[in-house]
């Protein structure tokens, strides 16, 4: 697995890529800098990678979980329900590609507020 490190506003964890074509192309574009748009307990932005839905792209994903959401070419953060969410458990607008998980307490990112910058690099570790 490749690591990364995520970073916004305040708030920064280190997470895990896993060795799908999505995740390769979010690897080499690193690294990445946009603005945070919050939905629920979900972050996303836009990102310089242009991938088709993978045919294991769900809506339904993990606390914790990445995801690569193809309408709108964004990186995205799962971190608690989405407005989309039937439970507790988060839930994307449309199916994701998983790219990977965060290494630590996703919820962390709830103080992180709309508009804020985030950062995607390599990690060292």
């Amino acid at each position: 697995m490749r690591r990364i490190q995520i970073t916004a506003g305040n708030v920064s964890l280190p997470a895990e890529l896993n060795d799908s074509p999505t995740a390769r192309l979010v690897w080499e574009a690193l690294p990445i800098e946009g603005r945070a748009n919050i939905w629920g307990d979900e972050i996303y932005f836009e990102i310089p990678v242009v991938a088709r839905q993978a045919a294991d792209a769900r809506p339904d994903v993990a606390v914790g979980e990445l995801g690569y959401w193809p309408v709108g070419r964004a990186f995205c953060i799962f971190f608690g329900p989405t407005p989309a969410s039937v439970g507790s458990a988060p839930r994307a607008y449309s199916p994701v590609n998983i790219l990977g998980r965060v290494i630590g307490d996703a919820t962390a990112f709830r103080s992180v507020a709309d508009g804020a910058t985030v950062r995607l690099t390599r990690s060292e570790t």
